[in-house]
């Protein structure tokens, strides 16, 4: 068995209880064999059990739920006579998430159904629209979701599939009263089929799952260790100075492919980056402030190959899935552990390997025991000579189009402040010239 092969099972989808309209579009794709957590949700799921699973990121946990899902669509009744109202809807913590399951769901079932994708930071008419024109299949983030239920755009209780991705990443990125006003508004749960899919399952993700699904069943996929084998981890104890220049060494010598780079803050992301193509490296920025539209085109960009290297924050970078990432670079190490394995997830999937590369430098040193005790293993320590890095040339210009926030004036009505600058300025005391 081939590397790449390694992580699927003997067991086909053919094989299982699916719709051959179903089968036919999954082996459109290019699906034939099963991974573990399709092996195990799959037959539950098909029969319309609801299921709580665990699985990491990169397992195939999106073509266990949205199978699951057509079967459902396919099998069942309409809950209304409307036919523009749509009948599942799945939730992402991300709009990148979103879009790319919008993408994984219209390989195998644009043949079958109308799919949507809606999410926050563009395209708001036009995503309103396609919605009031008719869908099947919602694919969108908790806030979008919200805002076109409240308004009567569709409504919630003729949904007949719920999906909750990345549960766990709700509860951190604070949507929890979100979700719990979706769960809140649909049919009764014997009336739909429910599917929570979690990289942990911590008693608060348990307790959601109890308390608005249907006796939902367990299946786990649990790693033999937290990070994969697939990936070869690495830690340069580097002084701060040396940081920029030990990281430009690395991406000019290692044989990068495709490589992610990972900072704490969006200031340290544009910092890098500069720094990277001022000194010959192509590479994008994303984080938290880049426009919806630019975030796509970069994301699309990087997955096409036009440029090696993305430097990202932590929140930019959730949900994008671009396969044979061959490098994680942690130019800054995270503070929690967690994120480390997410990010280093984000190479050697799909039974390929990668490499991951962390700088433990003044400020974050500190994070490594933690971050090591929770992959039960020791990072192999790397060494560098201080003397044999690059002299870097001067950070390069960049064009970053930003989103501009305010603040909300003194009404609290969201409204830029009228004059306000000019005003201040009027209110200032002359300086004494004596």
């Amino acid at each position: 068995m081939s590397d790449t092969q390694k992580h699927l099972t003997k067991t086909t989808f053919a094989s299982l209880d699916i719709d051959p309209q179903i089968i036919r579009g999954v082996n459109q794709a290019g699906y034939e064999l099963c991974t573990p957590i399709q092996e195990k949700s799959l037959p539950i799921s098909l029969t319309g059990q609801d299921i709580m699973a665990q699985a990491q990121t990169g397992t195939g946990k999106t073509l266990a739920f949205l199978i699951a899902t057509f079967q459902y669509l396919l099998r069942h009744p309409k809950a209304s006579n409307d036919d523009k109202q749509p009948r599942a809807l799945i939730l992402a913590p991300s709009r990148e998430l979103a879009i790319q399951i919008h993408k994984d769901a219209e390989a195998i079932g644009k043949d079958l159904f109308s799919i949507t994708a809606i999410y926050g930071g563009t395209d708001y008419e036009k995503q309103r629209k396609s919605i009031e024109n008719g869908t099947d299949i919602i694919i969108g983030t908790p806030g979008r979701v919200i805002d076109y239920s409240k308004q009567g755009v569709f409504k919630l209780k003729n949904i007949q599939v719920m999906v909750l991705d990345e549960a766990d990443r709700m509860f951190d990125l604070g949507f929890i009263k979100d979700i719990r006003f979706v769960l809140r508004r649909l049919a009764p749960i014997d009336q739909r089929l429910s599917m929570l899919f979690s990289a942990t399952l911590s008693y608060r993700v348990t307790e959601l799952a109890y308390e608005h699904m249907n006796l939902p069943q367990l299946v786990e996929i649990e790693p033999e260790v937290v990070t994969t084998e697939n990936v070869v981890q690495k830690a340069y104890y580097v002084a701060n100075e040396d940081k920029i220049p030990l990281l430009v060494k690395l991406l000019k010598e290692e044989a990068v492919e495709r490589s992610i780079v990972f900072v704490n803050t969006k200031h340290e992301a544009e910092k890098v980056a500069s720094f990277l193509v001022g000194n010959d490296i192509q590479a994008g920025i994303l984080s938290g402030d880049v426009p919806q539209k630019k975030r796509q085109r970069l994301v699309t960009d990087f997955q096409n190959g036009d440029f090696p290297v993305l430097v990202a924050t932590d929140v930019a970078a959730r949900g994008i899935h671009v396969p044979d990432v061959s490098h994680v670079f942690n130019y800054d190490l995270p503070n929690e552990p967690d994120d480390y394995v997410h990010r280093i997830g984000r190479t050697g999937r799909a039974g390929n390997t990668g490499i991951a590369i962390s700088l433990a430098c003044e400020n974050t040193a500190f994070y490594l025991p933690d971050i090591e005790e929770l992959i039960q293993k020791k990072l192999e320590k790397c060494h560098y000579d201080p003397m044999d890095l690059p002299k870097l040339k001067p950070r390069a210009r960049l064009n970053l189009e930003r989103v501009k926030p305010f603040a909300k004036n003194a009404k609290g009505d969201g409204k830029r402040p009228q004059n306000a600058r000019r005003n201040q300025s009027r209110n200032k005391k002359p300086v004494s010239q004596g």
